[in-house]
């Protein structure tokens, strides 16, 4: 196969016979790849392996050079349409204040908003680490808190001195702008 192209195209392809398609896409039945490359000529058109595992392989008349152009305009339309969706952490602590636990609320429910997936976690630091309920009871809080715009994805998990959930959005957006 060449390398530096995806498919096979006119004196590239070594078989023995093929079976061809025209460039309307119907069949115009099993030859040889010679017979296949003259049809090709005559018609002003390239021939192309499109299914090199068939038996025998399939080739189709068609303008490479504009069937390339399509597909590099395809992939880069397909590109710029998809969303990554990234994960944002916001981390509290147990003793955390209602005023800086409803900031936290609201960065996490913008983070979602915009069609994130967020981490939340607490951090205990020494002798919290007795009290891990609290952390527990937090967490669940802040998933209820967001309820409206989210689905809680895993349960509390304790891993070392930090608790986390994790959070996603009910109906992701299309996409950032």
């Amino acid at each position: 196969m060449s390398s530096k192209q995806g498919h096979q195209i006119n004196e590239e392809i070594r078989d023995k016979e093929v079976r061809l398609v025209s460039a309307e896409g119907e069949q115009l039945g099993i030859m040889s790849a010679k017979e296949a490359l003259e049809k090709a000529e005559e018609a002003n058109l390239d021939l192309v392996k499109i299914s090199p595992n068939a038996v025998p392989p399939v080739c189709k008349l068609m303008d490479y050079g504009k069937f390339k152009f399509e597909q590099t305009k395809r992939e880069k339309e397909a590109k710029k349409n998809q969303h990554v969706v990234e994960i944002k952490e916001v981390r509290m602590s147990p003793s955390i204040d209602i005023n800086d636990f409803n900031v936290k609320l609201r960065n996490a429910q913008k983070f979602l908003a915009e069609g994130d997936r967020v981490k939340v976690t607490v951090r205990f630091r020494g002798r919290e680490m007795a009290h891990t309920e609290i952390g527990k009871e937090l967490l669940l809080k802040f998933a209820e808190q967001c309820a409206d715009v989210a689905i809680l994805d895993k349960e509390p998990k304790l891993d070392g001195r930090h608790m986390s959930i994790f959070l996603s959005a009910k109906v992701a957006k299309d996409s950032k702008k």
